[in-house]
This record gives structure tokens, C-alpha cells and sequence, in this order.
């Protein structure tokens, strides 16, 4: 490679958002981050047409992409004019509706709106569970994108007349950006309107919901390059039209991709922020009666197949921290958080950390008590417990899933890849590796960004494949190492936390 290439991350999660220059050259890679902004859905309260007022939550497209410019004017200032691609990964739902001349029709719904609480029924009376699971290989959450096309073609036909394409999350950016409106076989893969095998829009699929083909995307593979920046906006941010590549744009594909294993078969990754994706990478979707049972998806991945669980994560974390600022005046720091956290008594409490009233609670401390005094356990002696009874529980959730996808593939995982932003919480990472009783590599921490800029390596032709972004990975970034302690108390834990689970 003669001359160094270089990239853009724009790496968009449900709570914030991240730039990254990616640095590539001769056998060599760099990532230094460049621009960070929070983000959240904004809820309003508003009367539909029959005078009912709900609870609606929107997130706010504009400031999102107010912030990518930043990151952009960030980059041409500390770097320089010439940019050779960018690619922008996002959270794993949501999507707006744009017409012909290119307005938005109406707020960009957030995947917390209640107004997703009873979708899954609707998808699943139009058609069978067994069929759609089968088909797409995804199981069913409130926030699928079925539930959100189904809710948008029967609550808002006279919109549907006009409406010209159905556009996600992360597509949406790219949209404002170049105009481009494709789709990635790893975000369309979880929407649960896409064949899991042929990677192309299901018809019967979209038949049943009455989802018209006409309004969706076209699916391209990740690397693919898509467009580049709009002239006019080139121009302002006196840069050049750089090449729009289509990453692995759901957050997690990326992030999965940037998980450091030496063999992919036996790693257990686990991509961790406010959700954790659990999950092994298999050569082919399994949508078995056994996986379906255990609610495992099968998303695409970058030349494989992501089978996982989606469970809660460090949103339960946010949440309490949100509550406890909201009735103090201040936000508890994080090193405030690591000292009482270990300092509470061990297991003292458990919950199920993917109970439906911790999903969108008014108050998480409220929610977590009245889950506690449900199931006939102490209420925790202050707010160090609460966290650590979360930490312990999301640990023990872990072991639940690892031990669901190893029957469901036929082999035992022998270690366990924690990346994303969860990667640097010691004290989940050593519980893990208590809880599962097998070592935990730790890192990188923004995984997801990393992914996001391997693959514009193989778009632009740096690299083969993500065999070859290994030894990059590996190399540029150090990686915690965390040993099973005495497994005893853990496994007297997960016996506990079992019954909760048949209730």
C-alpha cells in the first residue's frame, strides 16, 4: 500500500455518540478518537387524533447529525482535506420514513416508545410465530422493526400513500449525508422482515405485515460503498467527497467484529454497553424449535451469522444513576460507583435483569425494589447493593445464555471475549469469569468503532477479509486477562437465580 488511508467511524449508540480517525497503512493501524456528544430519546406528550394523550419518545435526527458535522470539522482541522471513506454503525432499531421531495414524514420514533408495548402480538396474529422464526431466524422484541412497520402501515395509512422509503438508523445518517439510502445485511438482518439465508427481504414476510417491498432498502454486504459526500457539503466542510461505505452498521456486527479471538468457534462474545449481546459466531443460521424456544436470534454478521441473546445491560446501571441524580441534584461518579459497589454484601439479592418492568420503568430503583418484594427477597440496604445485586445478576444472566447457545450449537464455549464499553468494568468482567467459571479477555473497549473501521479497510481494498484485521486489532490494543475465582458461592447463586427464571 503506497499511501495511508484514511477513515471515519461515526459510531452511534442509544445513549451517545463517537468519531474515530482510523490510520491504516503498511502492516499498521491507528484509531484515535476525535469527537464524543450524549444523546436520548426526548419524551413528549401528545394527544392523537381521537384527544388521548400518550407518552411518546423521539430522538432528535437533527442534533444527531449536528454532532457527525462536528466530528467532520473536527477531522478536517487535526487531520487534513483528504478523507477517504466514512461509515456510520448505529444502535439495532428504529427507522424514519421519508417522501418523495425527501422530508421526514413525522418525529424519528424511539425503539422505548410505548407505543411497540403490544406489536408482538400484532405480528404474531398476522402471521405464525413458528413461520416468521423460521424465515428471518429473529425472535420477538417490542422494538423488532416488523413491530415498528406493522404499527406504521395500519396506524398511519394516509402516510403510507406518500411515503417513498423506509430508512434506518443508521442509513438515516448516511442519507443527510450523501443521499444514500442502502441498507447493510447486518442491520436489515435483525429487523425481522429480512430471510435469514438468502439475505434479501422476505415477500411472505412483508406480505403478512402488509408492508409494501416498494418502501424498503436495498441490502448491500458490508464494505460495500454506497455513495460519497454530497458536493455542497463537501465543499462547506472543505473536504473531499469522500467514499460512504455501508460497515457492518448494526453497532453489535461491528462490535463482534472487533472481538480479538484466536478461535472463533469456542469464543463466547459478549458486546457490552446499555444492552448486552450475547452470542457465538456460527458458519450458518440455526432456527431450530430448541433455539426459538430459548429466544435466541440469528443476525448477519460479516461473512457469518451472530447467534445471540439480547438481554439488558448497563441500561439498568444508567437508569439508577438517572433516579438517584434526579432526587439529589448531581450524578454519582463512576469511581463513586466502584467503591460501593464491591463494598455491599455479595448476593444478598438477585433479579432477572430482562424482567419487562425493568425496560422502560418511570423510576429503575422503584422497579427493582418492587421486583425484589415480588419474589419474596430482602430489599437491598442501600444503593451500593442495588448495584452490585445488577452486576451479580447480569453475570448470572450471562451464564444462562452461554449455557442456552452451547445446546443449541452442540459445543461448549472456553472463553469469553467482553468488548464495547462494558469491557472496562473490572468488576463485571472478574464476576463473569466467576459466574461462567471461564477466563475473560477484556477489550477493546470501543469495539464497535473499530469494527465499524475495519470493514471500510475492506471496502477501500486494505484488507482481504477480518482474518486480516486480526493481527491489527491485537496489536493496537491492550487486553485485560480475568481468571475464574471460587466458583462455590456463585454456583450457589445461580441456583437461586434459576427459580427466578420459573416464575
Amino acid at each position: 500500500m503506497n499511501a495511508e488511508k484514511l477513515t471515519l467511524a461515526v459510531d452511534l449508540g442509544a445513549s451517545g455518540g463517537k468519531c474515530f480517525v482510523g490510520r491504516f497503512g503498511d502492516n499498521s493501524f491507528k484509531m484515535e478518537e476525535i469527537h464524543r456528544f450524549d444523546h436520548e430519546g426526548v419524551p413528549f406528550f401528545l394527544a392523537d387524533r381521537d384527544g388521548a394523550v400518550t407518552e411518546r419518545t423521539f430522538w432528535n435526527d437533527t442534533g444527531i447529525y449536528r454532532e457527525i458535522l462536528k466530528g467532520l470539522r473536527a477531522y478536517r482541522r487535526g487531520v487534513g482535506e483528504r478523507l477517504d471513506a466514512i461509515g456510520v454503525d448505529a444502535w439495532g432499531a428504529d427507522a424514519q420514513w421519508i417522501g418523495a421531495d425527501g422530508d421526514s414524514l413525522g418525529k424519528f420514533y424511539c425503539y422505548r416508545d410505548h407505543r411497540l408495548d403490544n406489536m408482538v402480538a400484532e405480528v404474531r396474529a398476522r402471521i405464525p410465530a413458528e413461520r416468521i422464526y423460521k424465515i428471518t431466524g429473529i425472535h420477538f422484541q417490542p422494538f423488532n422493526v416488523s413491530n415498528q412497520a406493522l404499527w406504521f402501515v395500519t396506524r398511519r395509512r394516509e402516510l403510507l400513500k406518500v411515503a417513498v422509503k423506509l430508512v434506518p438508523a443508521p442509513t438515516l445518517f448516511n442519507y443527510y449525508l450523501g443521499g444514500c439510502t442502502q441498507v447493510d445485511s447486518t442491520w436489515a438482518s435483525v429487523t425481522q422482515l429480512m430471510d435469514a439465508r438468502r439475505r434479501e427481504w422476505s415477500r411472505p414476510v412483508l406480505r403478512a405485515l402488509g408492508v409494501p417491498a416498494r418502501v424498503l432498502p436495498e441490502i448491500v454486504p458490508p464494505g460495500a460503498v454506497i455513495g460519497q459526500l454530497q458536493p455542497g457539503l463537501a465543499e462547506s466542510l472543505q473536504l473531499n467527497r469522500a467514499a460512504i461505505i455501508a460497515v457492518g452498521s448494526h453497532d453489535t456486527a461491528s462490535a463482534f467484529a472487533a472481538a480479538p479471538t484466536n478461535d472463533t468457534a469456542s469464543a463466547l462474545i459478549i458486546s457490552s454497553g446499555t444492552w448486552s449481546l450475547v452470542g457465538r459466531l456460527i458458519p450458518k443460521p440455526i432456527t431450530t424449535p430448541a433455539a426459538m424456544a430459548a429466544n435466541i436470534s440469528n443476525e448477519g454478521g460479516i461473512g457469518n451469522t451472530r447467534c445471540l441473546k439480547n438481554c439488558m445491560g448497563t441500561w439498568l446501571v444508567q437508569e439508577l444513576l438517572r433516579a438517584w441524580e434526579a432526587a439529589d441534584g448531581r450524578r454519582l461518579t463512576w469511581q463513586e460507583v466502584d467503591t460501593m459497589t464491591p463494598a455491599a454484601p455479595p448476593f444478598a439479592a438477585l433479579i432477572d435483569p430482562d424482567d419487562a418492568r425493568f425496560y422502560n420503568p418511570a423510576n429503575m430503583e422503584t422497579a427493582i425494589r418492587d421486583y425484589l418484594a415480588a419474589t419474596g427477597q430482602p430489599a437491598p440496604a442501600g444503593r451500593g447493593a442495588i448495584l452490585r445485586l445488577v452486576y451479580e445478576s447480569l453475570a448470572l444472566k450471562y451464564r444462562l445464555v452461554n449455557e442456552q447457545l452451547a445446546q443449541v450449537i452442540g459445543r461448549p464455549a472456553k472463553v469469553v471475549h467482553i468488548v464495547g464499553g462494558g469491557s472496562g468494568n473490572k468488576l463485571l468482567n472478574q464476576f463473569t469469569a466467576d459466574a461462567l467459571g471461564l477466563p475473560v479477555m477484556a477489550g477493546p473497549k470501543e469495539a464497535t468503532a473499530v469494527g465499524n473501521l475495519m470493514v471500510q479497510a475492506m471496502g477501500l481494498g486494505v484488507l482481504p477479509d477480518l482474518a486480516a484485521a486480526q493481527p491489527l486489532i491485537k496489536a493496537a490494543f491492550p487486553i485485560g486477562v480475568f481468571q475464574p475465582g471460587d466458583r462455590a458461592p456463585w454456583e450457589a447463586a445461580y441456583e437461586r437465580f434459576l427459580k427466578l427464571q420459573l416464575r
